[in-house]
């Protein structure tokens, strides 16, 4: 045993090594002879799942003749083929009736054109050199359609005839390649993921949001005598919504070539160097690259963006974003922005009804070309502070941008360092730069010298801030961006800082991965929560907790966490109770360890875990399935006197090993006690009245909103007040892009884009009724999403796609109604999901130049119920007693 381990330790890796040496044995012909092939390349198009004859796309067949033209005298295996095409015909990829057959009645010169079809059929001359390519000649005049298709028909005849792996180029630039031969037979295995070709396109930083693509390639060859008889090649490309994998499409190419008969051929050139051969034959031609090139893609929607726009313009109205249209709308716009001019898109935003226009510019912005940016910029006047509304739009869509660059990130720099006339802009800009940075690193550009001097900008900016507005502007900045530089300064501000520092440098340390949180950082976080040093607000405490029981936390660390509760305010003491009770239900990390501390009687008895109170913490899940879970937390916590301390609803979706924390909602109130003659809680007895909403929308933190701030303005809000929600964040935003070609073996180049638009609206608000002692909380949630998958085949005359797309409103309460004048008070919780249409389409298309055309569509709707998502059974039992005593 241990002589055969020896042997495949020693022995094995030296025959494979043997494998890929460079001069290997490769295909040869023979002298005057003629090699006559049928030929065969099929591209179809379709979803998933769909069955081979549901699909789109074309085949084209031909014959195809190859023969010697030189040898090298000192290398038979130095050759020069000659290789060309007849007969070409294009027709459907599968059968079709003939009303459906757009293909019948056409000949490939119909299709492709004379001069199109002359150059398909001229010689293309290879110099093969042990069984790889090593030139491609071919007249210059061909274009590159025509010349990607050859050089798919080429691939075919690169092969080696020995077992083992090697990189080769081909149609698909470098790939690693494995052989494995048998009796008569070699099957080529590309491994595709690895081919390197200059790509174009662009990906979402975000994996829960992105798309995944696999593939296969295979390539079957029969050989006699060192010749091919024979090659059968199949690629499989299928491309997946990440979030919902049914939303998916299947690109699939074959290439069939089968020997019809060795005839009499042309003599063989004389000669010592390819390259005069290759003149004395035809001087016009000229080498090009195996790898295929780059065809510019033909737009979707070819209307001038001016014509395009007229169209769309009322569907971007704010009365009309509640519609699927709307968001289609957007979704389009973006793809004509991207390739307009800066001055159409000026004069485009300059020419918008003022209704309109706060849609315009999360849609320029979203475009995130060069043209796009330097035209918003000139249109907006950040010195001028009645364009509040939509300056923070254009910062907002800067901040959800898929796929950010230097440049944007450097016009937000400029923009922080010129004149800002409005505070809360100002404030916005440097939060919305740290989520540029998060993305950015995240995407390999931690190091680019624009982010290195972002990242300077906030740490120095906190570092030397005195001002608590300002503190509080960097510290929103670094929850963004999640710099590791930060964390010492972070756990700095978590104990030091007042009340609302202290509480905003904790929840940004919570963003943070585990790793991160240090044993320092944790001793001040248990320094903060056990008040060694100072007394703290309960709302510090109680994050400085979750922090420790996110962090993979000691069993000590936990005890003493656990024997604090009995010795804590009232509803702080519930709070703590009810957040261990959410880790053990929901198996949430900690769970273990908290098991573990309360098999000790003195943690776990009754006198400690009988505490009354009214707040909570509780986990859910809103949805599993294969494709993505994503789960609701809400954490309730009130003062002592029954008034809302904090309200933290959060939503998170895991897909792909990865979490998106998709939406945060966080009301903070404090200094209400005197509304109620009610004694604040300690640590609580001077802090002013202020209720407050901050928000998180996929994983970029927002500016906090101000309710009210003072008693004088919290008297003047009460008397003023309409019952409307404050808004918080309303836009169109692009969730989805994702673009790319993907190169396949038969020299087509499909076409591959995912888009996904929402619109949302989220508000929030505060209701008080001293008279009936009761109060109201509210998180409004509405959104309207439509995601779409297209991919397409263009053979320049010919054009074949697929279009998967759904569409989805939904609406998401959360009320807390809160009846204090009693103790222990009355709290209903309540999350409701509304009733909402989910509609799905298919689309199959193939169009000719000339006009003629196949479509197929298909649609379904499915109503998805509402529903009222559940908490705790103590807090269904408090809501039946709210709703049988209240008045109001």
């Amino acid at each position: 045993m241990i002589l055969g381990g020896l042997f495949c330790l020693l022995v094995l890796p030296l025959l494979d090594a043997s494998s890929i040496e460079e001069k290997t044995a490769g295909p040869r012909l023979n002298n005057e002879k003629l090699y006559r092939y049928s030929y065969e390349a099929e591209v179809l198009l379709d979803r998933s799942k769909g069955a081979p004859a549901e699909g789109v796309g074309h085949k084209i067949t031909a014959t195809v003749r190859v023969h010697l033209v030189w040898r090298n005298p000192s290398n038979k295996d130095d050759q020069l083929i000659q290789i060309d095409m007849t007969d070409v015909r294009i027709e459907n990829v599968n059968p079709r009736p003939a009303d459906k057959n757009i293909f019948l009645a056409t000949s490939a010169e119909s299709i492709l054109g004379k001069e199109q079809l002359a150059a398909l059929q001229r010689p293309l001359l290879v110099n093969l050199v042990f069984g790889k390519v090593n030139t491609l000649y071919a007249n210059p005049e061909d274009s590159t359609a025509i010349r990607n298709l050859k050089r798919g028909l080429v691939s075919l005849f690169q092969l080696q005839l020995t077992s083992g792996n090697r990189e080769e180029v081909d149609v698909s630039g470098r790939c690693k390649i494995r052989y494995l031969t048998q009796k008569g037979q070699v099957t080529r295995h590309k491994q595709v993921e690895s081919c390197k070709i200059p790509q174009t396109g662009f990906m979402s930083h975000s994996k829960v949001l992105g798309v995944s693509k696999t593939s296969q390639s295979t390539t079957v060859f029969t050989v006699d005598d060192r010749f091919i008889k024979s090659a059968h090649a199949e690629e499989t490309h299928l491309v997946t919504l990440n979030a919902r994998q049914s939303l998916a499409l299947k690109i699939k190419a074959r290439q069939k070539l089968q020997l019809l008969a060795i005839e009499a051929g042309p003599k063989e050139t004389p000669g010592k160097q390819v390259a005069s051969i290759v003149k004395s034959l035809n001087p016009k031609y000229t080498t090009i690259p195996l790898p295929a090139e780059a065809i510019k893609s033909d737009c979707k929607d070819c209307r001038p963006l001016s014509e395009l726009w007229q169209s769309v313009r009322k569907d971007l109205e704010p009365e009309n974003l509640s519609d699927a249209k709307a968001t289609r709308s957007f979704l389009s716009l973006i793809q004509s922005l991207r390739k307009a001019k800066k001055q159409e898109i000026l004069k485009l935003l300059k020419s918008a009804s003022k209704s309109a226009l706060p849609q315009l510019v999360d849609t320029v912005t979203s475009a995130q070309t060069t043209a796009s940016l330097e035209a918003i910029l000139d249109f907006l006047d950040f010195s001028d502070e009645k364009g509040v509304t939509l300056q923070e739009r254009f910062l907002y869509a800067c901040g959800f941008a898929s796929h950010p660059n230097q440049k944007m990130l450097k016009v937000l720099m400029g923009l922080y360092k010129g004149k800002i006339a409005s505070r809360d802009i100002k404030e916005s800009t440097v939060i919305i730069m740290g989520a540029i940075v998060k993305k950015l690193c995240q995407s390999g550009g931690c190091d680019l010298p624009t982010v290195k001097e972002a990242k300077k900008l906030i740490l120095e900016g906190l570092r030397d801030s005195e001002e608590e507005d300002d503190i509080k502007m960097y510290l929103l900045a670094i929850k963004n961006a999640q710099l590791p530089e930060a964390t010492p300064l972070l756990a700095k501000y978590s104990e030091e800082g007042s009340g609302p520092v202290s509480s905003l440098a904790i929840m940004a340390l919570q963003k943070y991965s585990t790793a991160l949180i240090t044993d320092e950082i944790k001793k001040v976080l248990n320094r903060i929560y056990h008040q060694n040093r100072r007394i703290h607000e309960k709302t510090v405490r109680t994050a400085a907790a979750n922090v420790l029981f996110n962090s993979k936390p000691t069993y000590m660390e936990v005890k003493n966490l656990l024997l604090s509760i009995g010795f804590l305010p009232h509803e702080m003491n519930k709070y703590m109770l009810s957040k261990v009770q959410d880790i053990l239900q929901f198996e949430l990390p900690a769970s273990k360890v908290v098991r573990q501390v309360m098999k000790d009687m003195l943690v776990h008895n009754y006198d400690r875990f009988s505490k009354i109170g009214s707040s909570s913490a509780f986990s859910g899940y809103m949805t599993r399935s294969q494709d993505i879970a994503s789960t609701y937390s809400l954490d309730i916590l009130y003062s002592g006197s029954g008034i809302l301390r904090n309200s933290n609803m959060n939503v998170f979706a895991y897909s792909k090993d990865s979490l998106l924390h998709a939406s945060q909602v966080m009301i903070e109130a404090q200094g209400l006690e005197s509304l109620i003659a009610a004694t604040p809680d300690e640590g609580e007895e001077d802090l002013d009245s202020y209720a407050g909403m901050s928000a998180v929308l996929f994983d970029v933190q927002l500016r906090p909103v101000t309710f009210f701030k003072g008693y004088s303005d919290l008297m003047a809000k009460m008397f003023t007040a309409t019952g409307e929600p404050m808004n918080v964040v309303k836009g169109l935003i692009l969730l989805v892009d994702h673009s790319q070609l993907i190169q396949l073996q038969s020299g087509h180049k499909a076409s591959v884009d995912f888009q996904g638009g929402l619109a949302i609206d989220i508000s929030g608000g505060m209701e008080f009724s001293l008279w009936y002692r009761e109060s109201k909380t509210s998180v409004n949630n509405r959104g309207m999403m439509v995601v779409s998958g297209n991919a397409n085949v263009d053979l320049g005359l010919h054009r074949a796609g697929v279009e998967r797309s759904f569409e989805t409103e939904a609406a998401l309460d959360f009320i807390t109604t809160v009846k204090f004048s009693e103790y222990p008070f009355l709290v209903c919780m309540q999350m409701e999901k509304q009733q909402f249409p989910f509609r799905q389409f298919l689309t199959k298309y193939e169009q000719l130049a000339s006009g003629k055309k196949f479509v197929s569509r298909k649609k379904r709707v499915d109503l998805v119920p509402g529903s009222e998502f559940p908490l705790h059974q103590e807090n269904s039992n408090m809501c039946n007693k709210v709703f049988e005593e209240s008045s109001w």
